[in-house]
């Protein structure tokens, strides 16, 4: 019989092992080291046919450092138009169009470095600078606050991070279970037996945390109003009632899709209609 368990237990970690791979998606890092690249030549451009995304990275991070964000902006925008995203891509180019007072791209790529990285106090801050030079004020609604002290706990780590403490949470539940089965001294059992429930939770719980990041980081109902000003329609239609304006920035959920058009709500809980081109989802 406890051969039976053991091998029962031996399966179910290998199929969690490869649910959990399977459940973090890896994204690419443009920062990882690489076999050393010749020098940027004077006027190189990221048109050229010659360069590789550790080049532009490079010539990116030389622009910034000298002022020219514009120019730092459009590599970092062409190693993005190759496949390539990373935390550090995603806040580089944030920092680039917050230089150049480019509000909305800002916070676009803010949230999105964000998403990836939900612990990050830099990116926090950083974004926290930039919307408070938004023009809406808008004042959210008050959320209970259990379910904010939750959500806070969940963004600490990412995805990738929970997926693997919750890993070594059941390793740990399984490794107690045996010891429960196979200790002979009762005060051994014991700590098997509590030991294995503690771990249970733990586990259960971080797997809900790594699902909660991997629903939110895959989320496209929110996004952020990308025109300097646009007003908010009544219907998806250019002649509807204007119900309000919102101004580049703002953040916004989209309820609804429909020829062109995006049902949006704001954080205090406005609705109305935008046209898709003047927002961009995260």
């Amino acid at each position: 019989m406890k051969r039976l368990f053991l091998f029962l237990i031996l399966a179910c970690m290998a199929g969690v092992a490869r649910s959990q791979e399977a459940a973090a998606d890896p994204v690419a890092d443009t920062t990882a080291e690489a076999p050393a690249l010749p020098a940027a030549e004077p006027g190189a451009t990221a048109s050229d046919d010659a360069a590789t995304p550790d080049r532009l990275w490079d010539l990116a991070n030389t622009a910034y450092v000298n002022g020219d964000y514009h120019a730092a902006a459009g590599y970092y925008e062409e190693i993005l138009s190759r496949g390539l995203s990373s935390v550090k891509l995603y806040y580089n180019l944030g920092n680039a169009y917050f230089k150049e007072d480019r509000l909305g791209e800002a916070i676009l790529n803010y949230r999105r470095a964000l998403r990836l990285s939900p612990g990050s106090d830099d990116i926090r801050y950083n974004l926290g600078v930039a919307e408070a030079r938004t023009k809406d004020n808008i004042e959210a609604i008050p959320e209970f606050f259990l379910t904010k002290w939750v959500r806070g706990v969940r963004h600490t780590m990412s995805c990738t991070a929970w997926s693997v403490f919750s890993l070594v949470a059941l390793v740990c539940a399984l490794s107690l279970f045996l010891t429960y089965l196979l200790a002979r001294r009762l005060s051994l059992r014991k700590t098997g037996f509590y030991g294995t429930m503690l771990a249970v939770v733990v586990f259960v719980v971080t797997t809900w945390f790594a699902l909660g990041e991997r629903r939110e980081m895959l989320d496209d109902s929110q996004a952020v109003v990308m025109s300097l000003s646009t007003a908010v329609k009544s219907s998806p239609d250019k002649s509807a009632t204007d119900l309000f304006v919102l101004h580049e920035g703002t953040l916004v959920e989209i309820t609804n899709r429909l020829d062109g058009w995006c049902e949006i709500t704001i954080a205090d809980g406005k609705k109305g209609w935008l046209e898709s081109k003047t927002i961009e989802t995260i």
